[in-house]
Formats: C-alpha cells, structure tokens, sequence
C-alpha cells in the first residue's frame, strides 16, 4: 500500500491542504441553495430500482453492532454507550399496573447519544471555520434547538440503494486486516476494486463500504480499548477527490473514525471530515459491522448488494444510529 505524504504535498500544513481540497471538490449549491441532503441526492428512484434487482438469494446481513453497555464508547465528548431501563417487567402485576382482566406488560427505554455506535454522520456534524453545508453559518443553523438546514429526518426515506464493498483489508492486508494507522488512498481503492472485478465497480450513487479488519482485532479479543478516538486504520486525506469524483451517495466503515488516525498532518483532527461533510456533503458512516458480509461475499465473488440504511428520523438531530441491512 502506498501512504499519502501530507508533508510533500503541502509542507504538512493542514490549514492549507484543506482549503484547497474544500475549493477544488466542493459541491456547494450543486442542488440549489436550498438543499439539505447533499450527495444523497444521487440516489434516485431510478437507483433504487437498480438496486433492488440485484437481490438473488434472499441472504440478509445486519451490519450493525448490537445497541447495548458494552459498545465502543469510552466517554469521549460525553459519548457514552446505551443505557437501557426496563420501565415494566414481567414481574409487575395487573393491580400495579392498573389494567384489567389479568393483562400485563412490559416497556422499556433507552438513553445514548445518538453517534455512539453504528450510525451515519449527518451534514451538520462538522464546519469547516463555522461554515456548514451549502456554504451556511453553522452558528444559524445548527443551534440548541437543532440542525434546521440538514437535520437527519431529511434523509429517512431516500438512504436505500446499491451497496458496494470494499474488502481493503481482505484484498491489501495481512490476514484480512490493515494495521492501525495505516491510509488508505484512492489508487488503494482503484487496486482494490481491480482484485475483486466487476460486482466491486463503484459509481454514481452507490453507497461504498469499506472493510479495514479493525472491528475483526476487537472480536478477537483486543476489546474496545482505544478503538473509539485511538489509532485505526482509514481513508487518506488524499481520497478528498475520489470521493467527490466518483459521485457516491455515501460511505461507511468499520471504524471509529473513518479516517486514518492518527490523522496525516500534525496537530490535526479529522481533516477529511472537514471537507467530506460540509464541502463535498457526504453522508459518513461509521462503527458498522461488515465482517460477515464480507465473508459472503468473499466465498460467492459477489461485492454488490441492495442496501437499506435509513436513519431514525430523529428531528434536527446531526447524526443517528443505523441498522443497515444488505440483501444479496
């Protein structure tokens, strides 16, 4: 695999390197000036029907990690993992309850914060100088209240197409899996696609998964340790233009961040986000679980698939939890 020099290209000044990418791949009123969901808008009606016919076999594949206390949150920015509350239980009675003939139930509630595990990255997650999607003033339109420009309701209906995966870490790695810290670039994913042939060819529209291993080393016993906010391996900087040129709808992956990390300039932090999000106005997933996919579609040659991944249309909410579901 080739690294990206952040140094050569831009004497490591990340300030500078984010401009320029922010200048040469934004997407700013490509929808109008009024837009709200940004890249999602490459999903048509005429996509989704595409996509469903690819389903062949009726095998379905959540790519979610379960919503429970043992998620990959270590209290990072007051993230915290889901706390789920029993309300009623099967040990409350009729009387305590207060309904009749011997009926009863049980309810339950959740607490978390809503990008604490698998989830999408909504448009009003990050600005880039207080700027925000569409070239609007973060502080106007993502207040208290709020995102009121890019809320995730916006994007409840329309997240639902072809998916494609990217098996970087099956097709580049050792084992199955990329090392931490290690960047993923565009010709990476060129060589990746390569590998895997024609079902892996990524285009207008499509909804990219890319496969690390990262989630595989947890599962194996690494635990969540340093997984969310810590080393991992992830997309280059670099990719800023593969991303925008190749007009996908979205991207997700099986880590943290989905960015490499440590990031590629110094004293940086998700430099990628700053221009994927509020420039390019991609839909960023990440925490999803692709390990079972990916083994699906290692044995069949098979890398594309109908995808269903809606957020909870959470109102003016920047993010959500998902759970995906691929049908081949």
């Amino acid at each position: 695999m080739r690294g990206y020099d952040a140094t050569a290209e831009f004497g490591g000044d990340a300030e500078a390197a984010i401009a320029a990418a922010a200048k040469r791949y934004g997407n700013w009123n490509r929808w109008g000036p009024d837009d709200g969901i940004g890249t999602v808008n490459f999903i048509d009606a005429d996509k989704r029907a595409e996509a469903a016919r690819l389903v062949r076999r009726g095998e379905s594949f959540s790519l979610s990690l379960p919503f429970d206390e043992n998620g990959p949150q270590n209290g990072w920015r007051r993230r915290v993992n889901p706390v789920h509350t029993m309300m009623s239980t099967g040990q409350d009675t009729a009387e305590q309850l207060g309904l009749p003939h011997g009926l009863t139930a049980a309810d339950d509630a959740v607490f978390m914060p809503l990008q604490c595990s698998t989830q999408w990255d909504g448009l009003g997650h990050v600005f880039d100088h207080g700027i925000a999607w569409n070239g609007r003033k973060g502080a106007e339109v993502v207040t208290s209240e709020g995102d009121f420009a890019t809320g995730i309701e916006r994007i409840a209906a329309p997240v639902i197409g072809r998916g494609v995966l990217l098996d970087v870490g099956r097709a580049l790695g050792e084992d199955g899996e990329l090392p931490d810290g290690c960047p993923i670039t565009s010709a990476d994913l060129a060589e990746v696609i390569q590998r895997q042939g024609e079902t892996s060819q990524v285009g207008r529209g499509d909804i990219v998964l890319v496969r690390t291993g990262q989630l595989s080393r947890v599962r194996r016993g690494e635990g969540w340790a340093g997984y969310a906010g810590g080393p991992a391996p992830g997309l280059s900087f670099e990719t800023a233009g593969w991303l925008h040129g190749t007009e996908i709808a979205a991207i997700a992956t099986d880590t943290w961040g989905f960015e490499v990390r440590p990031n590629e300039f110094p004293d940086s932090f998700q430099p990628l986000h700053q221009v994927a999000l509020p420039h390019i106005g991609l839909l960023v997933g990440e925490m999803w679980d692709l390990d079972a996919l990916a083994a699906d579609c290692a044995a069949d040659g098979v890398y594309e698939f109908f995808l269903a991944a809606q957020p909870l249309p959470f109102t003016r909410a920047v993010g959500s939890p998902v759970n995906p579901v691929a049908v081949k």
